[in-house]
């Protein structure tokens, strides 16, 4: 993602600020016209290598939560879960499968544009905007958790 010198700026005042991850997406739609998924913002963050304040409390967490759970139980946050599969599909940098909280099932890929894609295994299933958010956390926290 391609941001202007001032954009930059402004995105580490909202970072010194305390502003959470969801807060500078909101705010990158509003200010900047820039509509952009969690894991999008999560990766542009760590591009101009800031650390967000609630990065540190979910880092904590997630870690807690990993050594309570098997190291190699698939990530969840609340009814989602996500796994991470060992052979990324073609033309993936990474790539794995979600299960939503009403059982609904799918393939999930970041590609090599940083771009996030969601292959549902029921054509037409849309999951809910509650569910895409626990996704992308627990998506987040699964390639934090493997070094991405």
């Amino acid at each position: 993602m391609m941001l202007t010198d001032a954009q930059r700026e402004k995105v580490a005042a909202w970072i010194s600020e305390g502003l959470k991850l969801s807060e500078i997406q909101e705010r990158l739609a509003s200010e900047f016209g820039l509509r952009l998924t969690y894991l999008e913002v999560r990766l542009l963050v760590d591009d101009l290598k800031l650390v967000p304040k609630d990065n540190e409390s979910s880092a904590n967490a997630a870690n807690a939560a990993a050594r309570a759970a098997n190291a190699t139980a698939p990530q969840s946050v609340g009814r989602v879960t996500v796994t991470v599969a060992e052979i990324a599909r073609p033309g993936a940098l990474v790539s794995g499968q979600v299960t939503f909280s009403d059982g609904q099932q799918a393939e999930w890929y970041l590609d090599q544009a940083g771009r996030l894609g969601v292959i549902p295994k029921q054509a037409g299933y849309k999951p809910s905007p509650s569910d895409i958010q626990e996704f992308q956390i627990a998506l987040d926290r699964e390639m934090a958790r493997l070094g991405f």
